[in-house]
């Protein structure tokens, strides 16, 4: 609000965010690239009981097909458009190779329309480039201690325009789309804004600081995507109505302390009354704060060194 002669003005923006467009980044898909998935239940198992609360509607969506795997072996491609995918938060980028092949890739932070990619053993460690995280079965010399790795490469980042003609992965290495099985695909790093960090090689085993703070070893087979996914900061963005998260699939979420006893422990009593419980639980009693729900024994328990911090 300003006052000019004694008068007040406000002044308002020219539309709210409930008014903006949901996504700059317009294209229209391949259709070899694309193809139609029914979204069965939303929510429901298969006697029709809701078992995933909050969900439901939402806009019909079109699957794009990504590639984790980047097994396009020594072929550079370009990157050619840029593009929104409805099932994903990150953006997706089109790729055109050499020999003819169209390709869907994860957007790196930073890569624009025109750039060049290239997957292999020995290709450059430039941002968008996949390969493996060592090319050498062992590593000479003393091995890494864990605590003195962490210290030392904590938040030591590849610059994304800087290329290094090294073949090897270096020690510091931002990376997205990590492979757990060699062969299977990425699957680790592939939200947006992800990034996992190398921190140290020995023996067949790399490893790898993940987003979570989780600290676990890959090996060092597995392939990665060098650089970070794109569109960071998604999360904070202000959908502005309630509407815009239905278009989401996203249904509204009400708060137990005013449902009725019932259907929820904190419900019930005379006007705003308290939870009557010690703790805040779940609609069926539970721990609402934290409850371990990891298999007991899991295959990958000698795998994680440092479980992830909360």
């Amino acid at each position: 609000m300003k006052i000019l002669n004694n008068t007040a003005i406000h002044l308002y923006k020219t539309s709210t965010s409930s008014r903006t467009v949901g996504s700059q980044v317009k294209s229209n898909p391949r259709n070899n690239l694309i193809y139609g998935q029914r979204r069965c239940g939303k929510g429901r198992n298969a006697r029709g009981i809701i078992t995933a609360r909050h969900r439901g509607g939402g806009h019909k969506r079109l699957y794009r097909k990504i590639d984790f795997r980047r097994n396009e072996k020594d072929i550079s491609g370009r990157i050619v458009t840029i593009e929104y995918d409805p099932n994903r938060n990150a953006n997706i980028c089109l790729i055109h190779y050499r020999d003819g092949e169209k390709r869907y890739i994860l957007h790196p932070r930073g890569a624009i329309i025109g750039d060049t990619i290239v997957s292999g053993t020995e290709v450059p460690i430039s941002m968008g480039n996949a390969l493996p995280l060592s090319i050498s079965s062992y590593t000479s010399g003393k091995p890494y201690a864990l605590e003195e790795a962490c210290t030392v490469w904590e938040g030591v980042l590849i610059d994304q325009k800087e290329e290094s003609t090294s073949t090897d992965m270096p020690l510091g290495t931002a990376i997205h789309n990590i492979e757990i099985t060699l062969g299977k695909g990425g699957q680790l790093a592939r939200a947006a804004g992800a990034v996992a960090k190398l921190i140290a090689k020995e023996g067949k085993s790399a490893t790898l600081k993940l987003p979570s703070g989780e600290v676990r070893l890959i090996s060092k087979n597995c392939s990665a995507t060098v650089g970070q996914v794109g569109n960071l900061g998604v999360n904070q963005k202000s959908l502005g109505r309630a509407g815009s998260k239905c278009w989401l699939g996203k249904r509204p979420v009400v708060r137990g302390v005013v449902m009725n006893p019932v259907d929820h422990p904190h419900g019930g009593g005379e006007g705003r009354a308290p939870i009557g419980r010690k703790k805040p639980t779940t609609p069926w009693g539970y721990p609402a704060l934290g409850r371990r729900n990891r298999k007991k024994k899991k295959y990958s328990d000698s795998l994680i060194l440092r479980r992830r911090s909360k």
